[in-house]
């Protein structure tokens, strides 16, 4: 039986150089293989995530898009609904200004969100829902206000139906924004879509 498998190799390798397939002479180089896939991240660690806090997603840059990437974060247990809404913002506004990890600079992933910024609930005469940031949306660029409407939008931030009311300081007019296929794919040409929010609502 050995013996058959023995005298079966060489029968084996002619019939594989009797495929048409023939080894090139003419060199070729295209670079060392990828690391990692662009715009592609390995799975989180569930128990590592779990243990730095609830898991929640931030929409970062990579190329020209915008990508949803796992985070984990702290977030205050028993606060009011308004006032839980602003620390779960200030925590995703943290987590968009935080560079990215080496594995995440790796697939490519960047940030357009500068730190320092900070966010609070509604003024007085503002709907309940309001988030107010230091510096009036405005004056984000465009990549950087698409980052903070996607993530707030779907996330505990905000209602739930893909929109979030934002102002800037004072008493600077709300406006709703909207986070659609067309800013996540387009985040530099394409702003979110908004409209003016009455006081109160």
């Amino acid at each position: 039986m050995k013996v058959r498998r023995l005298l079966a190799l060489p029968l084996l390798a002619a019939v594989l150089t009797g495929c048409g397939i023939r080894a090139t002479e003419v060199p070729t180089d295209f670079g060392p293989a990828p690391s990692r896939v662009r715009c592609s991240l390995a799975e989180p660690d569930v128990t590592t995530q779990a243990a730095r806090g609830v898991p929640v997603q931030v929409f970062l840059l990579c190329g020209s898009s915008l990508v949803a990437v796992d985070r984990a974060m702290r977030v205050t247990a028993g606060a009011a609904d308004t006032e839980r809404r602003a620390l779960v913002a200030q925590g995703l506004l943290d987590q968009l200004a935080e560079s990215p990890s080496a594995a995440e600079k790796e697939a490519g992933y960047t940030t357009d969100v500068r730190g320092g910024m900070t966010v609070s609930g509604p003024g007085p005469d503002d709907p309940d829902d309001a988030l107010r940031l230091s510096t009036a949306p405005g004056g984000l660029t465009s990549y950087a206000l698409a980052q903070v409407v996607c993530t707030f939008s779907d996330s505990a931030a905000a209602e739930g139906d893909g929109s979030v009311i934002l102002g800037g300081p004072g008493s600077d007019p709300l406006r709703r924004y909207e986070c659609t296929d067309e800013v996540r794919s387009r985040p530099g040409s394409a702003e979110p879509p908004s409209s003016e929010v009455a006081d109160g609502g």
